[in-house]
């Protein structure tokens, strides 16, 4: 249950990064046609490509937990065989789920400390800015609890490209 969850939310963060990208790449063409050809450069252009720029990458980073493209050092866990690696990588994943759960906290006060603040140019409640490091901590504590699981009944989480 928790694999078909996992899956589902894993490339819906995919999906939202890509459409973030692609929509950040427009806002941008659009502030460089409007200031160099028009010559009238839009003042809500880098506010909302910055705020798009927060959710694509934090919903990318989420999925890489899952996905295994995270950045990693892994030469001690390569270099262990049996009962030691599988340890050690639920070590690994734990102290990823624990990190995650302070994201989500923490990103759960700086929304709520700063939603009442506007986003001058956008007239967005700034906490909007802040809300996937909540969203994708709690992602990020799924996705670490998946490989947790998965490792204590010597299973690999399946990516979603295999």
């Amino acid at each position: 249950m928790i694999d078909t969850i996992s899956r589902f939310l894993s490339r819906a963060a995919l999906y939202a990064s890509a459409l973030g990208l692609v929509g950040m790449t427009l806002i941008i063409g659009w502030q460089v046609f409007a200031r160099y050809v028009l010559n009238a450069a839009p003042s809500w252009t880098e506010q909302a490509s910055l705020l798009l720029m927060l959710w694509f990458i934090l919903f990318a980073a989420a999925a890489g937990v899952r996905e295994g493209f995270h950045i990693r050092l892994s030469l001690v866990q390569d270099s262990l065989k049996g009962s030691p690696r599988k340890w050690l990588k639920i070590v690994c994943h734990l102290i990823v789920l624990v990190f995650g759960m302070f994201m989500a906290w923490g990103g759960a006060e700086l929304v709520a400390a700063t939603w009442h603040h506007r986003i001058p140019t956008l007239g967005l409640p700034r906490g909007l800015a802040y809300l996937p490091i909540a969203g994708c901590g709690v992602l990020i504590v799924l996705f670490s609890f998946e490989h947790v699981l998965a490792e204590l009944q010597g299973k690999e989480v399946e990516p979603l490209w295999s």
